[in-house]
């Protein structure tokens, strides 16, 4: 056994223990994205950054032995910014839209995309309890509204709007005694940081024209996997509410590769902690290497993935949906 001081108090290593792991038994919050407690990771996000007082060097708590004498701190100023920077380059990777803007627009906080999503798998029980957690049915308010969730939808960017007003009155026609009980659905928290798919190129408004076939035409955009995304949940708690750096990615938006099961696979919104290479066999793989370094899944793969994995990526890339 060996003891160490973070944040100027003498602490006991347990074998093998990294630092991050001795830090967060001692109660110190290290957020972390890479890391993977009990299984295979390498250090790549620097989000877990510390401070090593001995050198002055900022370093990576996830994959550093601690060793005897040294001296962490946890929360200086420049550990918050290595932090805070190395967030907003992973942000940059990372395309995808965390909420509708549909949903964030409407005046009465209907999750709109969410209605739409029921609605084109033929549960309108569920589409009306939404609607009516919002509005005072049979008033639905939509006839005096100026729309401003059709005018933010993204599929009018490409051809033509989804036609959300009319939608909703269709729902709401099917009657409140076809509803077997109100559900209690949240409604989208605007004070969360907000990813953003940016502009489509002309090539991806083909795809995307092409391959939604859905009866309402919506594009789905709001991410499936945002509710255990620990990026977004990260860069809500550093205060960041758009990304700082222009979008770097040029890897195919809402791109849903259906694994199996339920696993489903979005690579645009992949940082490339590499978590889900190294807990897969004969799985996930890295192609290229530096910035330009991508992780595939080649098809005959898809078999060899469980659905487990998707407990290990921190963003909405795996993620379980029955959709």
């Amino acid at each position: 056994m060996s003891n160490i001081i973070i944040n100027n108090t003498t602490v006991e290593v347990l074998q093998g223990e990294s630092l991050i792991e001795v830090a967060r038994r001692c109660g110190y919050t290290i957020p972390s994205l890479c890391y993977g407690k009990g299984v295979k990771h390498k250090s790549s996000c620097m989000v877990c950054a510390v401070k090593d007082c001995g050198n002055g060097q900022i370093i990576p708590s996830c994959t550093t032995v601690p060793t005897e004498g040294m001296q962490i701190e946890t929360d200086t100023e420049d550990v918050r910014l290595v932090r805070s920077l190395s967030l907003e380059l992973l942000l940059s990777d990372h395309r995808a839209d965390c909420e509708a803007p549909c949903s964030m627009v409407c005046l009465n906080g209907l999750d709109v995309e969410r209605m739409l999503y029921y609605y084109d798998t033929g549960d309108k029980k569920r589409a009306y309890a939404l609607i009516a957690g919002a509005f005072s049915l049979p008033e639905i308010g939509c006839d005096t509204c100026k729309a401003p969730c059709e005018k933010a939808c993204r599929r009018g960017t490409i051809d033509k709007a989804v036609q959300i007003r009319a939608i909703i009155k269709e729902v709401v026609g099917i009657g409140e005694s076809d509803i077997k009980e109100e559900e209690d659905f949240p409604k989208p928290d605007k004070k969360q940081f907000l990813s953003r798919l940016g502009r489509f190129s002309s090539k991806e408004k083909e795809v995307l024209k092409k391959n939604t076939t859905v009866p309402s035409n919506c594009l789905h955009c709001a991410c499936a996997g945002k509710n255990g995304c620990k990026l977004r949940l990260y860069a809500t708690a550093e205060g960041i509410k758009r990304p700082r750096y222009e979008m770097s990615s040029t890897l195919p938006i809402m791109n849903k590769t259906h694994v199996n099961g339920d696993l489903w696979f979005e690579q645009a919104k992949c940082i490339r902690c590499g978590l889900c290479v190294y807990n897969s066999e004969n799985g996930f793989t890295f192609k290229d290497r530096g910035f330009g370094m991508q992780v595939m899944l080649p098809k005959e793969n898809m078999i060899n993935i469980k659905e487990d994995l998707a407990e290990l990526c921190p963003t909405g890339a795996l993620y379980l949906s029955k959709s």
